[in-house]
């Protein structure tokens, strides 16, 4: 099998795959442009499934969605097992989410990221019979430190310790939810601050685990999926990544039995995604502290991309100009 990442001469070096995933998510953000802030979530969902299923067709790999929109039968495009690319190249396993945040993108509020993850074929876990993931993410600090099964409290007052900060300056990511009503009091019981997102918990995610981020801890039930996504950044961040499967009635429970998932289980950041062979790539589709939205400005389309590396441990910004006549 051929390595994401296993060829670093300099004729062709392997950050290539990562440049040409950015053309795809850059697609569908800017196809997303004219649903930002009209109220029409699948309208703006659609416009960038379209988009970026028409780029991912034209990239030279072989993958194969493991994350994607759902079954085949509910989602004729990007749907699980779905084999992409233009089948030669690397096998992969890939996660797409074309808007995290779509309530977002129709709201025009922040923190919408059209979203690709790739690892090698075979190491991404399959969590889609269970839609919600409990998780716990921090930066390098929390490696070893930090515990999913340790109270809320308890965490807070051991990351607090490994950054050398003080419990009043910690700030903690939370999806503004009923279901999270107790644990954002057990997080301002400790002393720390909370952020509360309305959406977007890959981009919670990776601020909680970046350098220099305003966030230092993120926690809390959202999707499974996104758990997985995650869990590609976090290895280029060498961070802390937990997460326990949270089925929401006993149908679902077997259901994830049934597929071979162990619901009482800490899933950690290599049950997750195995290995080190990660690549992640974001392009903002609004404004958020981990990149800026995309904008049009007359006949120019403007749109930044993250890519992260799990081989490298690189994060790289790209900042890109489009012609409007060839998008929109």
């Amino acid at each position: 099998m051929v390595s994401l990442t296993a060829d670093m001469s300099p004729l062709r070096p392997d950050r290539n795959l990562a440049l040409e995933l950015v053309r795809a998510t850059e697609a569908a953000s800017i196809r997303a442009v004219p649903f930002i802030g009209r109220g029409d979530k699948e309208a703006a969902d659609g416009a960038a499934v379209d988009a970026m299923r028409a780029f991912l067709g034209t990239v030279n790999f072989q993958g194969r969605v493991v994350i994607g929109e759902g079954e085949k039968d509910n989602a004729p495009m990007l749907f699980n097992g779905e084999e992409v690319g233009a089948g030669r190249g690397p096998e992969c396993d890939i996660a797409v989410d074309p808007i995290d945040g779509t309530s977002l993108t129709a709201a025009g509020r922040q923190n919408a990221l059209s979203v690709i993850a790739v690892s090698d074929r075979g190491t991404m876990l399959d969590a889609s019979s269970v839609f919600y993931m409990d998780k716990l993410v921090t930066g390098p600090a929390g490696v070893g430190v930090v515990d999913i099964r340790l109270p809320i409290g308890e965490n807070i007052r051991l990351l607090s310790k490994a950054l050398g900060k003080p419990v009043d300056e910690l700030v903690v990511s939370v999806l503004n939810r009923p279901r999270h009503e107790k644990l954002i009091e057990e997080i301002r019981a400790a002393g720390a601050g909370t952020r509360l997102m309305s959406d977007g918990d890959v981009a919670g995610g990776i601020n909680a685990a970046r350098h220099g981020a305003r966030t230092d801890m993120c926690v809390g039930v959202g999707g499974s999926p996104e758990g997985i996504v995650t869990a590609c950044a976090i290895k280029a961040l060498g961070g802390h990544i937990q997460g326990r499967l949270w089925p929401r009635d006993d149908d679902e429970r077997q259901r994830g039995i049934d597929a071979g998932l162990e619901m009482d289980r800490v899933y950690e950041a290599d049950d997750l995604v195995k290995g080190d062979n990660t690549i992640f790539v974001a392009t903002g589709v609004t404004d958020g502290q981990l990149v800026a939205g995309v904008r049009r400005e007359g006949n120019y389309v403007y749109t930044e991309s993250v890519v992260l590396r799990g081989a490298s441990g690189t994060l790289r910004r790209i900042a890109s100009e489009h012609l409007v006549s060839k998008w929109l």
